[in-house]
């Protein structure tokens, strides 16, 4: 990745306990991180800055929401490369040259799967609970019947080149984001990869969608609808 230059978003709401085992794990040449505090109500501000990361905020709670806050922010002076990452340490983030590789060989997107096949992975046992795995086959089922593209995951983690991020028009402000790139990718007929990742249980606080029913029901039910508006 030496000739792109790479920068990570990591949207973030009370991640104060993660957060720095996530920043100390980013390799080093990524040029910044910019951590999108959703508002928080513990010290994952603070936290950011000592890891040595740009901080911006957005006060509308959505994953959605803090991810376009993020890129807003990188508009003025824009990465080759946007890779996401998530602030709970659940991904590896040793692992981002594995995930932005890809791009420098002509992909524009680039998706880490946690459940694709791979060697040497950290992959803790009930880390990806049954209703992300089920949630996770209907979505990508869909997305080939409907889009003839094959991703065996939605995961957080993932790679763009930024030219791509921006033409998608990206608009979604919770639980549909990452489908919602999957299916532009598509629509827009973009070289679309997927690498094998490590996945764990998270490195400390409290999960706000896959811990809970409510959560996990109301994604599930944004993913299936934003898959039937598009196609329809």
């Amino acid at each position: 990745m030496a000739a792109l230059t790479v920068d990570v978003i990591i949207p973030a709401l009370d991640e104060e306990e993660a957060l720095p085992k996530v920043l100390a794990a980013v390799p080093a040449f990524v040029r910044r991180i910019v951590v999108a505090d959703n508002g928080s109500t513990d010290g994952t501000a603070d936290a950011a800055r000592r890891g040595g990361a740009e901080v911006v905020f957005e006060g509308e709670r959505g994953y959605g929401a803090a991810c376009l806050r993020a890129i807003a922010h990188l508009k003025n002076d824009p990465p080759d490369v946007v890779v996401f990452l998530d602030g709970d340490f659940s991904d590896d983030p040793s692992e981002l040259r594995r995930v932005a590789d890809p791009i420098a060989d002509g992909a524009d997107l680039v998706i880490g799967s946690r459940v694709a096949r791979g060697r040497g992975l950290d992959r803790q046992r009930g880390a990806l609970k049954p209703v992300q795995r089920f949630g996770n086959a209907v979505a990508c089922t869909g997305l080939y019947w409907l889009y003839g593209v094959r991703f065996s995951d939605l995961g957080p983690f993932r790679a763009i080149r930024w030219d791509a991020l921006i033409a998608m028009n990206m608009v979604d402000r919770n639980w549909g984001w990452t489908v919602e790139m999957q299916i532009k990718a598509a629509k827009l007929g973009l070289r679309c990869d997927e690498v094998a990742v490590s996945y764990r249980r998270r490195g400390g606080g409290a999960s706000k969608v896959s811990g809970t029913i409510k959560g996990s029901v109301m994604a599930g039910t944004k993913i299936l609808w934003l898959l039937a508006r598009h196609a329809a």
